[in-house]
């Protein structure tokens, strides 16, 4: 199947503004395309991932990608999918931001040979105002930009000329790129409809009804129980491994809900189809050994980061499965306890019981001395039967951490203050 049927057939496509001429055009020859990110951050998360995959399976079909780090779009601010007027960020975040992207996606996309990243304040920097007035500004009906969702949803809480002009420099941006690199094609996300059409509606102005130029977005990822897809229990999940480590974000794509899994495999790896139907029928004959979830976790944490990182991710889940926990490093506690009842305690030894309770393991000192006296408690890895007992922090993790786990899953975290 060609590029546009592969997508089609991994649900994928939302809008395209000429189906029939992308096909036929994309059929005749390679094309460049391109899609952008705003520097808001100075990472990615999941969510901006999506049309940036469909850029590296059009690099992989041979055609030539171009992404855009919006230096100049996100100095402005893009309104889509916001109720208010977003906080200008100073130009200093702005370019830490831009930095960190392009190093970010140079990482992710930039091994490809014909992958460009580029960035519209290159191009938008020594335009003055009255220049973006008068040969652009004016080919843009009022009306017409009025009616565009994205404006019409702000109409009624108001709206910055500041931000009414996002689509005009969206715009000019695919105009730039059509005119330089001859791209034809621009991906976004649905809520980029109206920036998307903006861009064709000058580029047909200014070169001609007939100019060969097209958009395609792609559809909002919901869960199967209807919430919006890439958020976990600690908010958005990002590609930076020092805002989300790997072990977490492994973890997120492990813990996939059954209804959703092949959805992500299609969407978030680059196996074909044979191999997704075979998991799929996995999960429908055997969802227990939720091999889907593995093979999506191991995709996705191996496109994001790296081999190594998912060999990591394994001898950790491996170390927690078997009790070992004394085998991970102070770093790796860090990442892998995040999540889990965390308390502080002062640095020097402890007794186990009065531990117990300082950690909110157990509520009552007769409760402790039952779980110790039962086998119930493991401590940094060594499971503790006598209720006199010491516990010296300064004996593992660089005397940092105390992991205490209660039964076969329940884990608690302290942080040593010393």
């Amino acid at each position: 199947m060609n590029i546009i049927e592969d997508l089609q057939w991994r649900g994928e496509i939302n809008q395209q503004t000429d189906a029939e001429g992308l096909a036929k055009t994309i059929n005749e020859h390679p094309i460049a395309l391109y899609c952008g990110v705003d520097p808001t951050a100075d990472s990615m998360h999941i969510g901006h991932l999506l049309p940036f995959m469909i850029m590296e399976r059009f690099a992989r079909a041979g055609h030539h990608p171009y992404i855009v780090i919006g230096g100049a779009t996100g100095s402005i601010g893009d309104p889509s999918g916001r109720k208010t007027e977003r906080q200008l960020q100073t130009k200093e975040q702005v370019q830490k931001n831009v930095a960190a992207l392009t190093a970010q996606m140079t990482k992710l996309f930039g091994d490809a040979p014909n992958t460009h990243i580029v960035n519209n304040y290159d191009w938008t920097k020594d335009m003055t105002l009255l220049d973006f007035l008068r040969d652009y500004g004016k080919l843009f009906n009022v009306n017409t930009m009025l009616n565009k969702e994205v404006v019409a949803s702000r109409l009624s809480q108001g709206i910055s000329f500041t931000e009414f002009t996002y689509q005009i420099l969206q715009a000019y941006d695919f105009f730039h790129l059509h005119e330089k690199y001859d791209v034809q094609l621009e991906i976004g996300g649905a809520d980029q409809w109206g920036n998307i059409t903006a861009g064709i509606d000058l580029i047909h102005k200014l070169r001609g009804a007939d100019t060969k130029v097209y958009g395609l977005t792609i559809p909002l990822m919901l869960k199967s129980d209807g919430t919006k897809f890439g958020k976990s229990a600690g908010g958005a999940v990002w590609l930076d491994p020092k805002k989300t480590s790997p072990y977490e974000f492994y973890q997120f794509w492990f813990n996939q809900d059954d209804r959703d899994v092949i959805k992500c495999l299609k969407y978030f790896t680059f196996l074909d189809q044979v191999e997704i139907d075979k998991l799929a029928n996995q999960v429908k004959d055997e969802p227990w050994k939720r091999a889907a979830q593995r093979r999506l976790a191991e995709e996705v944490t191996k496109f994001v980061h790296g081999p190594e990182a998912v060999e990591n991710v394994e001898r950790i889940s491996q170390l927690l499965f078997t009790g070992n926990v004394q085998e991970l490093s102070t770093e790796e506690v860090g990442q892998v306890f995040n999540n889990v009842p965390t308390t502080e305690i002062t640095a020097g030894p402890h007794n186990v019981i009065d531990l117990l309770l300082e950690m909110g393991v157990d509520s009552s000192k007769r409760q402790a001395r039952e779980d110790v006296q039962n086998g119930a408690i493991t401590v940094n890895g060594t499971k503790i039967t006598d209720v006199n007992a010491t516990i010296d922090p300064a004996a593992n993790f660089d005397g940092q951490y105390v992991i205490v786990r209660r039964g076969k899953k329940k884990h608690f975290l302290a942080r040593v203050n010393n």
